[in-house]
């Protein structure tokens, strides 16, 4: 671990501050634009196109990349997020918001392809998967810290804003003036959809679900809790605590997943997520219940994630590795797209308990469809499976293929062993 730490602690470092920056600005646009008196179908459109941008960004970054090089793309979309968190709060117009978060999305994106293409340069074979899981480690330790970062502030004012814009200005100081070389840059097309499909359906459609499942604790979590009522301190509770769930479950579920049938402990947890949502519902009046919710879901949804990416890696050869990662990170982004916009429906219909029948019902079907595949064909046996490694939902194609190639990796060397 020291020794994975002494060659990426700069990158490392940088990616929690921008994570800092990320994960405050999707908590206080929730909780600003109920002050601005925004409607929370505007707030669904306006947290929907962060993903835009993500997706869109996921799909242009790696030409950028060979253009022009790692370090100017770094810098420029580096800059283009401290000037938008700026921005937020010299216009607070729900459409102006939506293009803002277009741009950020993209930028974002960006920012998280050019740092794994650093982060793997800087692994050996050895320390790949420790790595990627401190990795996993940092982005969720700034997430659940910028969630403490919105109580030092009135969120009406422009302090808040301040705060992240300073914070990933400051995040790509210690990458750019490392001395780590700048790696060689490769990407593959993606698979088409229905060729992906016929690889791991399971895989496709659970990435869809939890694209939407995601985006909607993302980007809507805050959103909830203003109409729910909860104070400030409350809803920043009530958003960190999905980010704990992910975090303090990844491992336990990793242990379990490379020693069972992959398919039973997908069904398994997503349905212990839909009973979260479900408990949320009937009672989300009482708060430490509401927080019980959030990490149940968080813990279950997240690491999900990867679950699905072992899941697909056991039917995928080698040379097929990038052009299925690709593919499912597209797949995670549309239904990304389309949860914020859902989530704001279910909530103009059914009010504040339609965020949770919205994660439930999605949750389940991820769990039901986990079942019938079951029924489906023979799943590979243990001892000819790969290995598991935490990943996180933002995590760009290239950070999913080195999972899969890391997963991979652990299988030969258990099957030399």
């Amino acid at each position: 671990m020291f020794q994975v730490l002494s060659a990426s602690w700069s990158l490392l470092l940088g990616m929690m501050l921008l994570q800092v920056g990320n994960g405050l600005q999707g908590t206080l646009l929730g909780v600003r634009g109920g002050l601005e008196g925004f409607s929370t179908w505007e707030m669904s459109i306006v947290m929907s196109a962060y993903f835009v941008g993500f997706l869109g960004g996921s799909r242009m970054a790696p030409g950028m990349i060979r253009r022009v090089g790692h370090v100017r793309v770094f810098a420029a979309l580096a800059s283009f997020i401290s000037a938008v968190l700026v921005l937020y709060a010299t216009w607070a117009n729900p459409w102006v918001w939506a293009f803002l978060r277009v741009v950020i999305g993209f930028c974002f994106s960006g920012v998280y392809v050019t740092a794994e293409s650093w982060l793997n340069n800087a692994a050996t074979n050895d320390t790949r998967g420790k790595s990627l899981s401190l990795y996993m480690i940092v982005q969720m330790v700034g997430i659940i810290a910028a969630q403490g970062l919105l109580l030092v502030a009135d969120p009406a004012g422009f302090i808040l804003f301040v705060i992240p814009s300073v914070l990933v200005s400051i995040s790509f100081a210690p990458i750019l003036l490392s001395i780590s070389p700048t790696p060689a840059f490769e990407t593959s097309r993606p698979m088409s959809l229905r060729e992906l499909y016929h690889v791991s359906p399971l895989g496709v459609v659970g990435m869809f679900l939890l694209g939407s499942v995601f985006s909607a604790q993302f980007g809507m979590g805050a959103v909830y809790g203003a109409e729910a009522g909860l104070s400030l301190a409350q809803i920043s509770l009530f958003v960190a605590s999905f980010y704990v769930g992910a975090t303090v479950m990844q491992y336990p579920l990793g242990w379990f997943s490379d020693r069972m049938d992959r398919r039973v402990l997908i069904f398994a947890v997503a349905l212990l997520g839909g009973i979260g949502a479900a408990l949320a519902m009937v009672g989300g009046g009482v708060f430490a219940l509401l927080l019980a919710a959030a990490f149940v879901i968080g813990g279950a949804s997240n690491p999900l994630y990867s679950l699905l990416i072992a899941y697909t890696n056991d039917f995928v050869d080698t040379e097929n590795m990038a052009a299925v990662s690709g593919g499912l990170v597209f797949v995670n982004g549309l239904g990304a797209i389309a949860g914020p916009v859902i989530t704001g429906w279910c909530m103009g219909i059914f009010g504040p308990p339609g965020y949770f029948l919205f994660l439930g019902l999605l949750l389940l079907a991820t769990a039901g469809y986990a079942a019938w595949r079951m029924t489906q064909r023979a799943s590979p046996g243990v001892d000819e499976t790969g290995g598991f490694t935490p990943v996180t939902m933002s995590t760009s194609p290239l950070g999913v293929e080195l999972a899969f190639e890391e997963d991979a990796e652990e299988h030969e060397n258990a099957a030399e062993s």
